[in-house]
């Protein structure tokens, strides 16, 4: 059940959450899944080698789980009552030193946590510099958790940690992932002549009425709609997100996701909550980490609201003229959801000669298309294949990103960007493994191809969070499918553009599409790929 090698030091690589001791979660605690009998995950046929790793990958996201399946909302964790303390404040800090925070975890009635899973996000900052980071976390399993920063540049640095979830709050979120992956569903409209009819799909369908089967014939990816009662399978024109399921929770599990209460609260240092350091004695690039790993710790960190990636230098496309010089002769495929979407709005609206041409898609859905005949660059947008909430994609324009990338020819003119994450968060995580498979398939034949096409992947990015949005978009359910994605793409000659902690470490407030400084950053992090500095 648990491949012996799954839980190494990167437990969650780029996820920063790490279990201590290397602990092999002992069989009874593993979490007794009940499936929907009707769903194909279980159906997939994987090889060898990828039954092997779908188990490699499932174990290293493991979560630990309270000892009891019905714990007491007032025995569960309590932020207010919860402090952390930075062990030894008063030392001498200087630039590149580790900073070490203890996090001890109450309930509601103030008596200290006796295990772990809790969700917690960390960062230090400084204000007046626009800088910030993100920390690496370590759960002890007993209630309390050490969370690691390295200091990055010199000041007076501030400790934040906020507790995003309770652990009894993720019990249940894994419930819902597990037993209600319908709780997203869609529809789409049939139409033949004037007659048109509209239908309920799924990555799959419950009971024994007739579908239509929409499976991809060349990736295999399942996707199915309720059969029309007099159309035919033949006749669908389009797809649209259907709505969310209400009343998932019972009455007790509703108090776990309470917006003042335990959803995304901040809990407070019961002592100094931050430290001085000092400049680095003499200049020396040791904050670089150096070659591109998607593990490292912090990936990069923000100053003076630019962001300074660790693994490589950056460069800050601050005027258009830089940008456009940079795309000059490209073409750019983006492909995902919004939030790379994001990227092809910024980069229309703040290069000049960046023109989009109105191929009259729907707003919001694409694809979208923009011209620089000057500088000859051709900029792209199209949407990944279902399941995608947007509102009315046509049939025709519902297309899988490897399917996409086995029609593009590529080379070194060729810049591809890709996102997947956030219309998955509502299925068990084969489901998002299986996209993922067949991407990298797509993208290792393409640079086998193509050695020169460039290849950047954007990762997933923290969000705000209500009662609602957590039970389907939770920064949680990002987190698990965020670590499987760079588990599953790295050692592959592709670049990531670290969103998640760009997100995270910066001043401005969770936001699913994080606002324009953030996507801004996001842009450099991407050019400086496209184009890198001769150092």
């Amino acid at each position: 059940l648990f491949p012996s090698q799954h839980l190494d030091d990167d437990a969650v690589s780029g996820s920063n959450w790490i279990t201590e001791n290397n602990d092999q979660p002992s069989l009874s605690q593993t979490i007794k899944i009940t499936r929907k009998p009707y769903c194909g995950y279980e159906q997939q046929t994987l090889s060898k080698r990828e039954q092997v790793e779908q188990e490699s990958l499932l174990a290293a996201i493991q979560w630990p789980k309270p000892p009891d399946d019905k714990i007491a909302f007032v025995q569960s964790t309590d932020p207010v009552h919860s402090d952390f303390v930075i062990v030894k404040p008063t030392r001498f800090f200087k630039v590149g030193d580790q900073l070490e925070v203890l996090v001890r975890m109450k309930d509601f009635q103030g008596k200290p946590k006796q295990y772990g899973g809790d969700y917690i996000q960390a960062r230090i900052h400084s204000p007046l510099l626009k800088a910030g980071a993100t920390g690496r976390i370590v759960d002890c399993h007993n209630g309390l958790y050490k969370v690691f920063f390295t200091l990055l540049w010199p000041g007076e640095v501030k400790v934040s940690v906020t507790l995003v979830h309770p652990s009894e709050a993720i019990q249940v979120l894994l419930r819902l992932r597990e037993e209600r992956p319908d709780r997203v569903y869609f529809k789409s409209s049939f139409k033949s002549g004037r007659y048109s009819e509209t239908t309920e799909c799924n990555v799959c369908l419950s009971g024994d009425l007739p579908v239509c089967n929409f499976t991809d014939l060349y990736t295999g990816e399942p996707w199915f709609c309720y059969k029309p009662r007099k159309l035919s399978c033949a006749s669908r024109i389009s797809h649209a997100k259907g709505g969310y399921q209400k009343g998932l929770l019972t009455q007790e599990e509703s108090l776990f996701f309470q917006s003042d209460v335990n959803i995304k609260r901040p809990i407070l240092s019961s002592g100094p909550d931050s430290v001085v350091v000092k400049p680095r004695a003499f200049t020396d690039s040791s904050s670089m980490a150096r070659a591109e790993d998607p593990t490292v710790s912090p990936s990069g960190y923000y100053y003076e609201d630019h962001w300074r990636p660790r693994t490589h230098w950056i460069h800050h496309f601050n005027k258009s003229d830089d940008i456009s010089k940079c795309l000059q002769g490209k073409v750019i495929h983006l492909f995902g959801d919004s939030t790379i979407r994001q990227w092809f709005e910024y980069l229309t609206a703040v290069v000049p000669d960046l023109v989009e041409f109105n191929l009259g898609s729907p707003k919001n859905v694409g694809p979208f298309m923009s011209v620089d005949l000057k500088h000859n660059i051709l900029l792209k947008f199209r949407c990944h294949g279902p399941p995608i909430r947007f509102t009315t994609v046509f049939s025709s324009e519902l297309r899988y990103i490897a399917n996409e990338l086995n029609g593009i020819v590529g080379g070194r003119n060729t810049v591809i960007a890709i996102t997947i994450w956030s219309h998955f968060s509502t299925f068990p995580v084969e489901v998002y493994i299986r996209r993922l498979r067949n991407i990298r398939r797509s993208v290792i034949q393409l640079l086998d191809r193509s050695p020169k096409t460039l290849i950047i992947i954007r990762t997933a990015n923290v969000q705000e969070l209500g009662p609602e949005v957590s039970l389907f978009n939770s920064d949680w359910y990002s987190l698990q499918l965020d670590s499987v994605m760079r588990k599953m793409f790295s050692g592959i000659a592709v670049h990531f553009v670290d969103a998640w902690e760009m997100s995270l470490a910066h001043y401005l407030p969770h936001n699913l599409h994080p606002k324009e400084v953030i996507v801004r950053n996001q842009i450099d992090a991407f050019l400086s790929y496209v184009c890198p500095l001769q150092t």
